[in-house]
């Protein structure tokens, strides 16, 4: 299979651990993300251009420390206009960004960016959220709890010490 996101022929790591059973690779991590990514986990100010032919939109940040978590490795952002940054994910010498084909022909430089904090960006509660709520998905996409081809329909997940995900 042929990928469009940014490193995907060198996105060769294994995964730290196996919370996440089955997903052995990016490009396997990229083809779940792919049926789950929605406009809820898109990013506030990028939600209404969100759609299911740019399903990358706005899902960066979220994305690479959840990358983070299954492959290790740092996050690094590049700085867009307007201030905010754009994250992906360097583990040992291995770059790859799952979320670059948002940016269309547009070419991005992946050298010389700023390490990026998971606390930095989670200070901001609605990213933490949407982190968790990126997470929970996935672990139920894996456990085949989400059919795939819903990206975009409206989940709701609930956590109160279990995490629920309600299909209405």
């Amino acid at each position: 299979m042929n990928y469009h996101f940014y490193g995907w022929q060198t996105a060769n790591v294994k995964p730290v651990g196996n919370e996440y059973k089955g997903i052995d690779d990016p490009r396997q991590l990229y083809d779940a993300l792919k049926n789950i990514w929605c406009e809820y986990t898109c990013a506030p100010r990028l939600r209404s251009e969100w759609s299911k032919d740019n399903v990358t939109l706005g899902q960066c940040s979220i994305t690479a420390f959840l990358v983070q978590d299954i492959f290790g490795g740092d996050v690094y952002g590049i700085k867009r206009p307007g201030g905010n940054y754009h994250c992906y994910n360097v583990v040992g010498d291995v770059v790859f960004d799952l979320t670059s084909e948002q940016f269309g022909d547009e070419v991005l430089y992946y050298e010389g960016n700023e390490l990026q904090d998971r606390h930095d960006h989670f200070a901001k509660e609605e990213k933490k959220l949407r982190y968790e709520y990126l997470r929970v998905l996935l672990k139920k996409y894996l456990m085949n709890e989400i059919p795939e081809g819903l990206s975009g329909e409206l989940f709701i997940c609930e956590s109160g010490g279990n995490e629920e995900i309600l299909f209405v």
